[in-house]
């Protein structure tokens, strides 16, 4: 092995490593997430960010995250959306920011009136400070993200470093997932439905997204990355285990993100590159289609064919179900009214969850950010929206050699529409759809 392939290889065995340390030894949990922040603090100052470490950081944050929260790692729940929005600040403080950003400042601003109506119409009982904090600090960090991203010119090999120090963690959960369910026979008797047991006993929609981006992530690795055989090996079984273990949360919404994601790459690739260098996409696109026929036929042998059943929305027994989502459409449909019957300043940032609790005595979140934005801020809501779908569109018509410009906001939007804004890998991927992307002369695709 050369100094490259040894310094991959460690890598990945010491995500390993983590993995089962955390897993076997849960107090150290919260003293990882402590160090992660201090140390990327640390490299922030030390290097005035001259290589691009608060990004660095953030994705290792943003990768990390369910691994925190599954663990009982985090200090608060909304940890890893506040630790990158200070890096980003600190980005700004050291590199700047664009001053044609201001698409994203309007969005922050056209979070206000939402906030402020909050302040009148939630109960009097209700934790005002923690209870909007949960809900805004999402589309918080996705604006401050946007603001350092904007426009910014970056490597395409910055980037595939910024995706790999994500990636990496989620390596870590993929081996706290096999830890935690070592005999898959019991946690299957639940059923097709999404499965706790095998999310590591954590919210098999937020782990599935995670592990949908993981996919993408090792997959475009296997594509841009693996220079060598053995790269290309160690790309493959961490892929092989990724999918897998993202397939057995039996969530499908983040893993069809991430499948969706591999296509509009391959697609993308494919019409960019010369004559010689389609017919190696069309070897590796073989690889990998049979890779994915293995995961899939494994998976199934696994399961004795519930995953086939989950992902044609059939129960254990083969009939079809009635909801297609769970029964979010009844979410769906409450914040639409909600809409409606405020349609101008909406009805406040956390008011649904009220409302839907009064109405059914239970507590359910909102799924798709874009139905909430609606109801709890209005119209301002859907302008807020409308710049954060169109901006990074417009970017495009001058951002051509971005590659996976059209995979991260089909990501951001995807992951909205079934996990909201929950974790922070909505906000932070979506931020790197905006950075000017050019491809230098260390990467394979300049060749």
């Amino acid at each position: 092995m050369n100094s490259e392939e040894k310094k991959y290889a460690s890598l990945i065995l010491l995500h390993i490593v983590i993995g089962m340390v955390i897993f076997y030894i849960p107090a150290l949990s919260k003293s990882f997430a402590a160090l992660v922040f201090i140390i990327g603090l640390f490299l922030v100052v030390k290097n005035q960010n001259k290589n691009q470490e608060v990004l660095l950081v953030s994705g290792y944050i943003v990768g990390s995250e369910i691994l925190f929260r599954m663990s009982g790692g985090i200090i608060i729940y909304e940890y890893a959306k506040y630790c990158i929005t200070i890096f980003m600040i600190l980005g700004m403080y050291y590199n700047g920011f664009s001053k044609n950003a201001v698409p994203y400042w309007v969005f922050l601003i056209l979070l206000i009136p939402g906030l402020l109506v909050a302040t009148e119409t939630l109960n009097l009982t209700t934790d005002l400070r923690k209870t909007i904090s949960f809900n805004i600090s999402g589309p918080i960090c996705l604006g401050i993200c946007s603001i350092y991203a904007y426009n910014k010119p970056l490597s395409i090999t910055k980037l595939n470093q910024i995706l790999l120090f994500t990636g990496l963690p989620i390596i870590s959960i993929t081996v706290y997932l096999i830890l935690y369910t070592p005999d898959l026979k019991e946690a299957l008797v639940l059923g097709t439905g999404s499965n706790y047991f095998t999310s590591g006993g954590f919210g098999p929609n937020q782990v599935a997204t995670v592990m949908g981006l993981g996919m993408f992530i090792f997959f475009s690795r296997l594509m841009l990355e693996s220079k060598t055989k053995v790269l290309f090996i160690i790309n493959i079984l961490v892929t092989f285990f990724v999918v897998y273990r993202g397939l057995l949360t039996f969530s499908r919404g983040g893993m069809i993100t991430g499948f969706i994601m591999i296509v509009i790459l391959l697609y993308y690739l494919y019409r960019s590159t010369q004559h010689r260098g389609k017919a190696k996409l069309n070897y590796i696109f073989g690889i990998m289609v049979l890779l994915f026929i293995a995961i899939w036929s494994y998976t199934s042998t696994q399961t004795d064919g519930l995953i086939e059943k989950r992902y044609a929305n059939q129960d254990a027994s083969g009939r079809v179900k009635e909801s297609q989502l769970t029964g979010r459409e009844e979410i769906f449909t409450n914040e639409i009214n909600s809409f409606i019957n405020n349609p101008i300043f909406g009805i406040g940032v956390a008011k649904g969850v009220e409302d839907r609790l009064n109405l059914t005595q239970e507590v359910a979140l909102s799924h798709s950010e874009i139905s909430r934005m609606m109801a709890e801020h209005g119209m301002f809501g859907i302008v807020a929206l409308l710049v954060l779908l169109f901006t990074p569109i417009v970017l495009f018509l001058d951002n051509r050699q971005h590659i996976f410009l059209w995979c991260f906001i089909v990501f951001w939007l995807l992951t909205i529409n079934h996990a909201a804004m929950r974790i922070s890998a909505a906000a932070f991927i979506y931020s790197l759809s905006l950075f000017k992307v050019y491809i230098d002369e260390k990467n394979p695709l300049h060749r």
